[in-house]
């Protein structure tokens, strides 16, 4: 089970698979590595790194002051250096595409190029306010079954089937004899409704600093986060973007739908 220790004193779970381009997968914000089980079999010749962010999946918990996206960020570098990496690309989704943001503004040297999974410059209201009512709550279902049918029954993921559904809810929770559990440190709700939500007021600059990166964005078409104007806005801003409206997917789209497995292998060949 590999692991490193960050500047800190924290131990922190990744994993490290294939050969080629090497590409530092960050997930979103209660989730771990497992959140590209299913784009990991369609990216081509990658050395795929993912991150469990500190709290969460396998990574051992800290000070929940420290689950900041600055923080995190530093995490990043940090997994970089112990793996003798100068520059790795990055695949944010949603908290992960603002933690790369922020890095193109603070250590763009260290970035290959951004991918972007559902999460913008501008975050929609809306879909904040889920995130506020399930955040560091105990989950209400029971079993693994019983949170894939809730989950099946979201309007914005039409047609996805149970197995699938079965698959995610036992990524996100863990099943015990008194019911579903985080897989995750609680206090991360605090960190997140104090200072740790999003790392500015106006995030448009951040977005801006991925200047010159090979970028690519990708959408669920029924997003509740990232909203069609601002995903409109970011294309017109970034004209050579690589942009990809996913039907049938919320917040977040898996990733193995065709039009994100082809967008991201071209924004892939871009800085090969």
């Amino acid at each position: 089970m590999p692991r490193f220790t960050t500047s800190d004193s924290v131990s922190l779970h990744y994993t490290d698979e294939g050969q080629g381009l090497p590409v530092l997968c960050l997930a979103g914000l209660t989730r771990d590595g497992h959140d590209f089980d299913d784009v990991a079999p369609h990216l081509r010749d990658v050395r795929l790194i993912r991150l469990d962010y500190r709290g969460r999946g396998q990574s051992d918990w800290a000070n929940h002051e420290t689950y900041t996206i600055p923080v995190e960020g530093r995490d990043a570098l940090e997994l970089l250096d112990h793996l003798g990496l100068d520059r790795a690309a990055v695949l944010g989704t949603s908290r992960g595409g603002l933690i790369a943001m922020v890095l193109a503004a603070s250590a763009k040297d260290r970035l290959l190029g951004v991918a972007l999974n559902d999460i913008g410059p501008e975050i929609d209201d809306a879909g904040l306010e889920v995130i506020k009512n399930y955040l560091g709550r105990t989950p209400v279902w029971h079993t693994h079954a019983e949170a894939a049918t809730a989950l099946s029954a979201q309007p914005a993921f039409p047609g996805v089937p149970p197995e699938r559904w079965r698959t995610i809810a036992a990524r996100l929770f863990r099943e015990t004899e008194k019911g579903l559990e985080i897989p995750y440190d609680p206090k991360l709700r605090d960190a997140v409704l104090g200072s740790g939500a999003q790392p500015a007021a106006d995030l448009w600059p951040l977005f801006d600093a991925l200047e010159g990166l090979p970028l690519c964005a990708i959408r669920g078409a029924n997003s509740d986060l990232l909203s069609l104007p601002t995903f409109d806005k970011m294309q017109r801003r970034r004209p050579d973007m690589i942009a990809a409206e996913i039907p049938d997917r919320g917040h977040i789209p898996f990733l193995d739908e065709t039009g994100a497995v082809v967008a991201l292998n071209r924004w892939l060949d871009a800085m090969r």
